[in-house]
């Protein structure tokens, strides 16, 4: 096959590539296989490893052991450490049965088959090893999403504590907040899924506080209205830092709704109702109740008898209703405590 049809093969396809000094079989085997995959030979190993080349990645290689120059196992073993996501397949007389299992235990080959092979047979074990790829692709992709999953916990906690560096005040609130809106999530029946992405969004929902100055959020007295309105920005801040994340993940949104109120008078967008999306709603909950009961560089803790009372009285008016009957219900009834040793988030 030549250069120019390697660029208009199907690319939804598994490709295949047949490397064998027999032209006829060849030609025999391309017409079994090429309406199931596509397909492109060889007659030799180096004329092989030109079509790797210029028309690869290949899913599956199958190779004859006996060819002039080059033979199988050493074509099939260059293979393996160039392309090692190539299932590699050895066609093998029954005089050459030892080389073929020499290879297999070196990992050059993950199926050898005898010849003369059944065309049947061929077809058959060619969509195996296409299946075989297939797994791999999916355990490899699996891996990569573990490692990214680490990594991006790692970003996580580490903006979290950037934010709480800049805030002795905060020390803690995070993580806190973070923990209490699980406890009411898991609570109102949200998924695997959902509970993720508000563990994430807790965790930074107050990253957009590194626009404060640092004197806004140390200072011991009120703020002026117009240091108030910086502070004010920070959810909008925080949806600004994360809005490029997927459109599936909604951390962002969840970050930039967490000070809306259910009769619209929240900041920073004024949204109210069903126009706030239930992730915002508990953390909202879970974060004014621990904002209470903490210290603030302007007053002392006001405890959480008055945070309870304060979600209370205004629940169905700033606060979701089910949210706070069921945050109410944590700690009145359950033992839920802020004090408790935060998960390993």
């Amino acid at each position: 096959m030549t250069d120019l049809q390697c660029n208009t093969v199907d690319a939804t396809r598994d490709k295949v590539l047949l490397v064998d000094d027999d032209q006829n079989l060849l030609e025999s085997l391309v017409r079994l296989l090429r309406p199931e995959h596509e397909v492109f030979t060889a007659r030799n190993g180096d004329e092989a490893l030109g079509v790797l080349v210029a028309c690869g990645p290949f899913t599956v290689v199958v190779s004859d052991l006996k060819m002039p120059g080059m033979d199988g196992i050493e074509l099939l073993s260059r293979i393996s450490r160039t392309s090692p996501d190539t299932v590699r397949v050895l066609l093998t007389g029954h005089a050459d049965l030892q080389a073929a299992i020499d290879a297999t235990n070196l990992g050059y080959v993950y199926r050898f088959l005898t010849k003369p092979c059944p065309p049947e047979v061929l077809r058959l074990e060619i969509a195996a090893a296409c299946r075989h790829a297939a797994l791999l692709r999916d355990q490899r992709e699996l891996l990569s999403l573990k490692r990214c999953k680490v990594l991006l916990e790692g970003v996580v906690l580490g903006f979290s504590a950037l934010v709480e560096a800049r805030d002795s005040y905060l020390a803690g609130h995070q993580q806190r907040v973070t923990r209490l809106a699980l406890a009411i999530g898991q609570k109102l029946d949200m998924t695997e899924a959902e509970l993720e992405t508000l563990r994430i969004a807790g965790l930074l929902h107050d990253i957009g506080k590194v626009y404060v100055p640092a004197d806004f959020l140390s200072r011991p007295g009120l703020l002026r209205q117009e240091e108030l309105s910086v502070v004010q920005m920070h959810p909008e801040v925080g949806y600004e830092i994360l809005k490029h994340l997927d459109q599936d993940w909604p951390v962002a949104v969840i970050i930039r709704q967490h000070h809306e109120r259910m009769d619209g008078s929240g900041y920073p967008q004024g949204l109210s109702g069903r126009f706030i999306v239930q992730s915002a709603r508990i953390l909202a909950v879970a974060d004014v109740v621990d904002a209470m009961c903490s210290h603030r560089p302007y007053r002392q803790s006001l405890g959480l008898a008055s945070a309870l009372e304060e979600i209370e009285k205004n629940k169905g008016r700033l606060y979701d209703e089910r949210v706070v009957d069921v945050c109410l219900d944590l700690f009145r009834n359950q033992g839920y405590s802020l004090a408790e040793q935060p998960e390993n988030t």
